[in-house]
């Protein structure tokens, strides 16, 4: 696992071990440690906090922890994701907007609020809109806030028919609308349903992401 020189194997699994028994006072010390360190926040969101919830999912999957678990890992998670705000929103603002979503179904919320961070920590006002949002009520905040794009984030492959009905419902209020596609569900398919979206890219990574808004 390639990973940040701050968030090396030893210090990762330390975290890991530390997230799956519910210890959040160890792993927010972890966390403010490293930033106390300064370390780039887009490297602590992708070395720490997602390589660590896709383990926790995967383990969750495999039925080697159970539920409780699975969401004590996330409810810890997003407890830290605030620690970055004060960097994430010292950053100057570039007048640009982006509205990213879970569809309907879909109560994974940790990757769209970092794939949310990552616009704010571009200069960008990421509205992010939570788990299990109606796609009507997202086109209505769409047509409020008219961003320049749109994310939409997919954990489980089987809610892929919801995303399909989000992608429908936008495209035929905004047919123009760039889309970013992206989340763990398409570590395990859903490829040629992606590709078949008009004006629209599969963001695989955080760095990916951050290299696409750059070159907005």
């Amino acid at each position: 696992m390639d990973k940040n020189i701050m968030v090396d194997d030893v210090l990762y699994d330390h975290y890991l071990q530390a997230l799956l028994a519910g210890r959040r006072p160890e792993c927010r010390d972890i966390v403010q440690n490293l930033m106390n360190r300064k370390i780039d926040i887009k490297d602590l969101y992708s070395d720490l906090f997602q390589q660590s919830m896709y383990a926790v999912g995967e383990l969750w999957e495999n039925n080697r922890i159970t539920v409780a678990n699975e969401h004590l890992a996330t409810s810890i998670t997003e407890s830290l994701l605030n620690i970055a705000y004060p960097v994430l929103f010292a950053t100057p603002r570039t007048g640009r907007k982006a509205v990213i979503s879970c569809s309907v179904n879909e109560y994974h919320q940790v990757g769209g609020k970092m794939v949310a961070d990552i616009f704010e920590l571009n200069g960008w006002d990421g509205h992010f809109l939570g788990a299990n949002s109606p796609a009507e009520d997202m086109v209505r905040f769409i047509q409020e806030v008219k961003p320049d794009v749109v994310g939409l984030s997919l954990s489980i492959l089987s809610n892929i028919e919801h995303l399909k009905h989000h992608i429908d419902v936008i495209r035929t209020d905004f047919p123009n609308l760039d889309l970013l596609i992206g989340g763990q569900a398409f570590r395990w398919g859903g490829m040629d349903m992606v590709k078949s979206v008009a004006n629209s890219e599969y963001i695989p990574s955080l760095d990916r992401l951050e290299t696409l808004i750059k070159g907005m």
